[in-house]
């Protein structure tokens, strides 16, 4: 039995312990006005989370509302623990993709694992099974004294969870910049497969039904991880490290199999992960979702430390944790299962008409709040931004040419920019449940629905520098190139994920970096028929002032009919023909070939033309379902010759390269224009391939063959495929042994 509400204390807390839980002074007025009286301190630290910026998206929710969410084959959009797609046959993909930057920069490890396990239990929540994971890495420049020992323990955290758990680990992208030293970014996505009509909400509905806890114990780790999710760094972010959760993966596998083995049978009414905010969120979104309310009893809560307050139970965001509403009459059930695997099983409440969260603890009540102002009276800021000043196009006479094309070649492929990823891809297990087609190292990774002719194709791509300069096109270009990548596999692109990454949005030349970045993304998805069907947006990543890059990182998700049909990037056969699809202007603002080896930062990013986008796409996605091609590339990072290079590298046969202008040689092989493919083709199709290509208004030019041993630049230079594959191999593995 619950106390009164009028039985709390009605006393003002100090400004110290309000801006201690990231409230302003504005806000805390509002709760007060809300209660009618001053809230207790565990009822403080409940808004302080629910109303914080990881949880309710107060400076985002405004621009986030105008992304295009629907299309015929999206079942649940934004709005639950994970999106979902139907992919035919009964089969339904759900996918999300979440920060975990903070507690990763702080301590590596457990941040990283933990950002894999909450990732994995968002998409399992829902009745998947996770059948990959996806993984966005910003590390700081390689010779800042904390780079390495960061990359070390976020690539193990990674690794080292989703290998325990057996999921595997199909690729990714990592980028070293200066701009990440005091923030780095762990952006972890989490792609299941379920059955269309076995897909679980988290609305929790009727009244008198048991509440279920099931998972590990609650201890205090993780308190007030999603308010230190939503502040800037300072010079004491290390005294932060008690806030950092410590992961189990084993103890997730066992939740994994009981909850889907309980979800075989028709005893869940709703199902919410405890993560960010732990019990709080998990239960005041369930009850808000299903208009109900919801009494806590903390004393029943499973803990693993003495003398836990009703405070740090609340607050706690101790892993593998699950929060259920069960059908009266199956709790003996639900209690044998989670028995069996060895899991905490306990009824911690009880659905109410009241539409409050109640939480007693020693027969005190400690919190008594309406359940829907926690859920949706967070202020929702339209902050005050700056427009971005447009950067010229910098003509490619700008750029120095370099001494021997293929000098520049080796230093690029030698460089972190560029270097291979095989010392990370070589700590995940992608192999695992034998269904992975394209491991990583190509455009996206391709994994078979089990036992079917079907796969999911899979990416994660943006370029920050170029939001850096232009967070319009920027956002743009990272949808498109998302977009292209499930294409070269032969998929078609069905639905995007995102991780907005950005910092301060208080400062309006940051949000204004924020609001470019919606609208560069709102115009390729519409563009690209390729709705935002779930997402994270991560602010605050800023240290003493200093933000982040922009980087709004897109995880995409393609199916492919048939893998009979698929492609990859691998040369396949020598004596083929390769042809480059797509205008050719020599843009090197912005690129890799400029930056790093130029040391130029100026001018502006390649602009995409979305029109011509998706006429190249469609005609290559053609060309492959009809077997007209074997190998298929896109153009991205460093251009046309590091795009020929990776493909001869990853089939080991070279290429002659004919360059049709010798002076425009460096924009030709170093430009990054975009909307453009590489593709190869038997020899005596070419001709009508390009025809057929220029009838459909779209570039196309015969760039070379593919030949033994080496790559062929013009008449004068050559390098062979053995030091190609020394440079592209050294830079990562000699960095890390230091």
């Amino acid at each position: 039995m619950t106390l009164a509400s009028n039985t709390l204390p009605d006393q003002p807390l100090s400004e110290e312990v309000i801006a201690e839980h990231g409230l302003t002074s504005e806000e805390y007025q509002k709760i007060v006005d809300i209660l009618d009286r001053h809230p207790s301190l565990t009822e403080l630290g409940i808004f302080s989370v629910m109303w914080s910026e990881h949880c309710s998206y107060k400076s985002s929710k405004f621009w986030l509302k105008t992304l295009p969410v629907d299309a015929p084959h999206v079942i649940q959009g934004p709005g639950e623990n994970a999106g979902v797609i139907d992919v035919g046959d009964g089969d339904a993909v759900i996918f999300k993709m979440e920060s975990h930057n903070h507690p990763s920069y702080i301590e590596p490890y457990q941040g990283a694992a933990t950002g894999v396990g909450g990732i994995m239990r968002d998409v399992f929540t829902m009745g998947a099974r996770p059948i990959a994971n996806m993984n966005a890495l910003r590390f700081g420049a390689p010779e800042h004294p904390k780079t390495r020992h960061l990359v070390d323990g976020v690539v193990a955290g990674i690794g080292g969870y989703g290998n325990c758990m057996g999921i595997p680990t199909v690729g990714g992208e990592t980028n070293f910049d200066a701009d990440y030293n005091d923030n780095i970014l762990v952006n972890a996505m989490c792609v299941g497969l379920a059955r269309t009509n076995k897909i679980f909400y988290s609305a929790a509905t009727g009244v008198g039904n048991p509440v279920v806890y099931v998972g590990s114990k609650t201890g205090r780790d993780g308190i007030h991880g999603a308010t230190m999710a939503s502040a800037e760094f300072d010079e004491n972010s290390d005294e932060k490290r008690p806030t950092v959760q410590v992961g189990d993966p084993f103890t997730e596998k066992l939740l994994l199999e009981a909850c889907l083995e309980l979800m075989q049978q028709d005893h869940i009414i709703a199902i919410q992960d405890m993560g960010a905010a732990g019990l709080t969120s998990s239960s005041v979104e369930m009850a808000d979702k299903g208009g109900v309310g919801i009494d806590l009893d903390l004393d029943a809560v499973p803990q693993r430390e003495l003398n836990m307050t009703a405070y740090e139970m609340m607050l706690s965001e101790s892993q593998e944790r699950m929060l259920m509403i069960l059908r009266p009459g199956s709790e003996a059930e639900a209690q044998r299962i989670f028995d069996k695997w060895g899991l905490n099983f306990a009824i911690v409440g009880t659905t109410t008409d009241t539409g409050r969260l109640i939480a007693t603890h020693n027969d005190h009540v400690e919190a008594d709040l309406p359940v829907s102002m926690l859920a949706n009276s967070a202020p929702e800021y339209q902050r005050p931004f700056e427009e971005i000043e447009q950067k010229p196009v910098l003509s490619v006479s700008r750029f120095e040419p370099p001494a021997r094309l293929s000098e520049a070649l080796l230093n690029l492929l030698n460089s972190p920019h560029l270097c291979s990823r095989f010392w990370i891809w070589d700590q995940y297990d992608h192999t695992v449940m034998g269904d992975t087609i394209i491991p990583p190292g190509g455009d996206a990774a391709l994994v078979r629905i089990h036992g079917s002719d079907k796969a999911i194709a899979i990416s994660t791509d943006v370029t920050p520098r170029y939001c850096l300069a232009d967070a319009f096109e920027g956002a743009k270009q990272a949808v498109a190139e998302t977009w292209r990548n499930i294409t070269c596999t032969g998929a078609v692109p069905l639905a995007i994920t995102n991780c907005l990454n950005f910092g301060n949005p208080e400062r309006p030349e940051i949000m204004g970096q924020f609001v470019a970045a919606i609208k560069g993304m709102r115009e390729a998805c519409l563009a690209l028929d390729f709705p935002v069907i779930s997402g994270n947006v991560s602010l605050y990543n800023e240290t003493m002032g200093r933000a982040i890059p922009p980087t709004p990182a897109i995880g995409g998700v393609g199916l492919l009919e048939n893998i009979s049909q698929r492609c990859s990037i691998d040369f396949k056969n020598v004596g083929e023909d390769i042809i480059v699809l797509g205008e050719e202007k020599c843009h090197l603002g912005q690129s890799l070939y400029a930056s790093f080896l130029l040391g130029l930062k100026d001018g502006a990013p390649p602009p995409v033309d979305l029109e011509a986008e998706r006429r190249t796409g469609e005609f290559v996605h053609n060309l492959i379902s009809a077997g007209e091609v074997s190998a298929v590339h896109d153009c991205s990072d460093g251009g046309l010759l590091i795009a020929l290079a990776e493909m001869a590298l990853s089939g080991n046969i070279g290429a002659n390269i004919s360059i049709p202008d010798e002076e425009l040689a460096h924009g030709l092989l170093f430009g990054e224009d975009q909307g453009r493919y590489v593709i190869t083709v038997p020899a005596s199709t070419t001709d009508r391939i390009i025809m057929e290509a220029k009838k459909a208004n779209i570039s196309a030019r015969l760039a070379g063959n593919t030949a033994p041993g080496q790559l062929t630049l013009g008449e004068n230079d050559t390098i062979s495929l053995e030091a190609l594959k020394k440079a592209h191999e050294e830079w990562l593995p000699n960095y890390m042994s230091g």
